[in-house]
């Protein structure tokens, strides 16, 4: 299997994409940000066809997209607006703006495809590189604002910020998370994003109390479902997303299970 090429590509975008993914879903489950997560994940389709129109990295458009929505979502929250139905008009803007990019491109079928549930196994150098470079952006945020972006998540009412101070690291926090739903998108596509961005954090919950604790546990259970779904789809020949879907989200079930037991 890693004698090929486009597999040993795939491993590693597939581990980048979990570690990050798992670190930030850590901190938006805690702040129930699932709503948002999924989207983030509609807004990230949109961005990518109008990458393939303008002929530019689909990750590119998905990027764009995902933070100036991120900012927009931030705002309507500080100015204390209830943005859940404005999000929800955004999304589907959001798609019926995919579709029109798509059929303006002249778009193949495959390349929707590839939108939508992903396409680790073809990923090219380049979308390594800037795969990498994102991820390493997103580390050095998180050293640098680990505590601050605890507190917000975990406890917000012990972060001693003016009120406009906590507003920025709000939309920060947003413009991370709109840059972790593009990365998850170039592995189980934009209507998967959930599936590594919130179930290995909330399945961790279960086990582990402490923030370094959740970020670890799920961490590894999105490098598991990475990992296996890899090699099933590689000896299948059916898309790597299906099996990192079936997982996690079995992995989820498992934890649900074993709470209601405890």
């Amino acid at each position: 299997m890693f004698s090929e090429t486009y597999m040993v590509n795939a491993y590693l975008a597939g581990t980048v994409i979990s570690i990050i993914s798992a670190l930030v879903g850590t901190f938006v489950v805690a702040r129930s940000y699932n709503f948002l997560t999924h989207s983030l994940s509609e807004i990230a389709f949109a961005g990518a066809a109008m990458g393939f129109w303008l002929g530019f990295a689909p990750l590119l458009g998905m990027v764009a997209l995902t933070a100036l929505s991120a900012i927009a979502i931030g705002s309507l929250e500080n100015a204390k607006v209830k943005s859940d139905n404005v999000t929800s008009a955004i999304s589907a803007l959001a798609i019926g703006l995919g579709i029109l990019f798509l059929a303006l491109g002249h778009s193949s079928s495959s390349s929707a495809t590839g939108i939508l549930f992903g396409s680790v196994l073809g990923i090219s150098v380049g979308d390594i590189q800037l795969l990498l470079g994102m991820a390493a952006f997103i580390l050095v945020l998180f050293f640098l604002l680990f505590r601050p972006l605890s507190l917000l998540a975990f406890d917000e009412a012990g972060l001693l910020l003016s009120n406009k101070k906590k507003g920025l690291l709000r939309i920060v926090f947003l413009l991370v998370m709109a840059l972790s739903v593009a990365i998850s998108s170039q592995l189980v596509g934009s209507l998967l994003i959930f599936v590594l961005v919130t179930l290995p954090a909330a399945a961790a919950r279960t086990y582990q109390k402490t923030i370094p604790g959740l970020i670890a546990l799920s961490i590894f259970f999105a490098l598991f479902g990475t990992w296996l779904g890899l090699a099933l789809a590689y000896m299948t020949n059916l898309p790597t997303s299906v099996f990192i879907a079936l997982i996690e989200v079995g992995i989820y079930l498992l934890s649900l299970a074993l709470a209601k037991v405890n």
